[in-house]
């Protein structure tokens, strides 16, 4: 079977991705003070891994190394794409604010204004027919969680590629598994992994922002999702083009008066051409709320 072609070496052996230097490993827009999106989701196969875990990975997987990769039966290697494990190590630290709600807004003028924070959501929406496998996999696999600088919006306080560094030096980790808010792995249109997404988590679709290699997903954006299209994998950089796309839209949005949940006609949106893919069928729901 003739793998996807990807530009990324290798996992260094024996060092966990997220400790290799990559001068894009934090997004630039966690700590710019501008708006982000209240939940980032990503597909997982080629776009936080290299590869289709439904073709290129035989069980039973045994992690190594910590937890930076994992190997299948035949000793095959599996691990994130290199700036990855930091990328989802630094969302788990931001928080942004809620928006102010009808009795705050009420509210006497002659009162200090508060911002309510909650955590950024960190989601997967995959359509893979192994399922079981794909979660195998993000359990198998680690991510930095050394304590880091709280990260809110529009604070002083900052998240920097040196303090994670430093961090994740210490090798503190958890499962990848362990850091999502919501897994939807099951086959099918992504509109439905979406509209699950928004009745688990009360998020509207307008406030999502969803990372995806496959042109054929951007039919997500009927719902309102703003979608970024990746064309080499998740680092800092692709990150970073996802929020300025989905603040670019949140801004003609809030202009337009548009609304959650409400579905509209197709929409551009995101990395340049490419995608494609092979249609995913059968296969068992997995679904971490």
């Amino acid at each position: 079977m003739v793998k996807k072609h990807t530009n990324h070496p290798p996992a260094t052996p024996g060092i966990p991705p997220a400790i290799l230097g990559d001068s894009l490993l934090v997004p630039d827009t966690f700590t710019d003070g501008l708006p982000l999106p209240r939940m980032i989701v990503f597909d997982l196969d080629y776009t936080l891994w290299p590869f289709w875990v439904d073709t290129h990975v035989s069980p039973p997987l045994k992690a190594k190394d910590g937890g930076a990769r994992a190997v299948d039966r035949w000793g095959e290697p599996f691990a994130f794409y290199p700036s990855v494990p930091r990328i989802l190590a630094a969302i788990r630290t931001v928080h942004v604010p809620l928006p102010p709600s009808s009795s705050s807004s009420s509210s006497s003028s002659s009162q200090q204004p508060t911002t309510t924070t909650t955590p950024l959501l960190l989601a997967a929406a995959s359509r893979t027919s192994a399922p079981d496998l794909a979660s195998t996999l993000l359990k198998a696999l680690h991510i930095p969680t050394t304590p880091l600088p709280s990260n809110t919006f529009g604070s002083s306080s900052s998240l920097s590629s040196a303090s994670l560094t430093a961090s994740s030096s210490k090798h503190a980790s958890k499962r990848a598994y362990d850091c999502f808010d919501h897994l939807m792995i099951f086959p099918g249109d992504k509109k439905t992994h979406f509209r699950r997404l928004m009745e688990k988590s009360g998020v509207g679709f307008e406030d999502m922002l969803f990372f995806d290699d496959e042109v054929r997903n951007r039919n997500v954006e009927a719902l309102g999702v703003t979608m970024w299209l990746v064309m080499d994998g998740v680092d800092g950089g692709v990150v970073d083009e996802g929020v300025r796309e989905w603040r670019r839209r949140k801004g003609g949005r809030e202009a337009e008066g548009g609304g959650a949940g409400k579905e509209r006609d197709g929409g551009g949106g995101g990395g340049g051409a490419g995608g494609g893919g092979r249609k995913k069928s059968g296969g068992i729901r997995v679904v971490k709320d």
